[in-house]
């Protein structure tokens, strides 16, 4: 990735994180006892999205993705 890419990223992290801890209250999102673990809904995000990409891949690995000789069998 460029520079730039990383600095956009990095600058939406931090917002995402002051904006967690300083304007989200626990009647925006229940009363679960989740919801007071501090950065809980920005890590819970960010755990998924590594678990779907990692599942993703495992899936194109072992079910989609042909053998190199797949057409010369034909």
């Amino acid at each position: 990735m460029k520079r730039w890419h990383w600095i956009s990223l990095g600058i939406l992290t931090i917002i995402s994180i002051i904006v967690e801890l300083t304007m989200v209250s626990e009647t925006e999102h229940g009363t679960h006892w989740w919801s007071v673990i501090p950065l809980f809904y920005i890590l819970f995000g960010f755990v998924g999205c590594v678990v779907i990409v990692f599942f993703s891949k495992a899936i194109g690995k072992i079910f989609l993705q042909k053998k190199e000789d797949y057409y010369d069998t034909l």
